[in-house]
């Protein structure tokens, strides 16, 4: 009965597999709803051009990917998942959120076939033959893999907002030095963008253009940014920056201090982690000694318990 009911879950995941994905692939007739919800989050990322083009340009491929992507997103809008933090860390890195979406489901996708599969090699092998593994090794490396994304844009974004933390501490450096030299807070602001064309002041150089466009003060802007990026620094800098705006030697005070802060933290963070790695040392120079001392010990136990 074993024999039988094996290959039967086998093929009944499977099954749903491909199912889901021809689900996720197949046009359906959207409600008005969620086409004006899907519209306007388009509109307010910015990014409905760039889909379009980088869906046209990548091929086939590129088209699937992007379509499993729009669905996946509509499907959030409508249960009303935000994940703020998410695209936050996304938006640091300059990412897709409809292109995440569809990394993490086809991964997912991609769990379900090598769940089984490696449970046909283990069978093969004559190490497992219940029927029921199959199907925990299908749900539990969709699950892996799904969450895998995640993982891996947390961490890569944690790297790069420390980055991004030592670059507005040296920003709020130069701003207040150009500030000292007479300029205007609109025009410090956008000098001190212009210095480096790294990724970090070039996303504080556009968020000051936009602002131009828009009509909003720079200092909102820096908030606009903080917030999308998720760095706390840029918001209360925005804050600190619309209440002291007017007066130009409470702005210099208010930037050198903020920047003296931010580089106490670092040095303290930088410290942190170098007692860390210190530790980490320790243990195993440690762990090497008590080798060590083992190797030399057991030779002359083993002769006195043999005695």
């Amino acid at each position: 009965m074993s024999d039988v009911t094996m290959p039967v879950a086998v093929g009944a995941i499977i099954g749903l597999g491909i199912y889901v994905l021809v689900r996720a692939l197949m046009p359906s007739k959207r409600s008005a709803v969620s086409q004006v919800a899907r519209i306007d989050a388009m509109r307010a990322r910015g990014t409905a051009y760039e889909s379009a083009r980088a869906a046209s340009d990548s091929g086939r491929l590129g088209s699937v990917r992007a379509e499993v992507g729009q669905r996946v997103a509509e499907f959030y809008l409508q249960q009303g998942w935000e994940q703020r933090s998410l695209r936050a860390d996304l938006a640091v890195l300059d990412r897709s959120w409809e292109k995440f979406l569809a990394t993490k489901v086809l991964l997912a996708t991609a769990g379900l076939f090598f769940g089984p599969l490696m449970f046909a090699i283990v069978w093969t092998l004559a190490i497992a033959d219940s029927p029921i593994i199959p199907v925990w090794l299908a749900l539990l490396f969709a699950a892996v893999f799904f969450f895998l994304p995640d993982l891996e844009v947390r961490r890569d974004a944690a790297d790069k907002r420390r980055d991004l933390r030592r670059v507005i501490g040296a920003y709020l450096d130069l701003v207040s030095m150009s500030l000292a030299g007479g300029r205007g807070l609109p025009e410090a602001l956008m000098a001190a963008a212009e210095v480096s064309d790294g990724w970090a002041t070039q996303r504080i150089r556009n968020a000051l253009a936009d602002a131009r466009i828009t009509g909003i003060s720079q200092w909102q802007a820096l908030g606009a940014l903080g917030e999308e990026l998720g760095v706390e620094e840029l918001k209360d800098l925005s804050a600190s920056l619309a209440l002291v705006a007017d007066d130009g030697a409470k702005v210099r005070e208010s930037l050198a201090s903020r920047a003296e802060t931010m580089r106490h933290r670092e040095m303290a963070e930088i410290e942190g982690s170098a007692g860390e790695k210190s530790q980490s040392m320790l243990v195993a120079q440690l762990l090497l000694c008590a080798g060590f001392l083992v190797f030399l010990i057991y030779p002359a136990a083993m002769r006195v318990f043999q005695v």
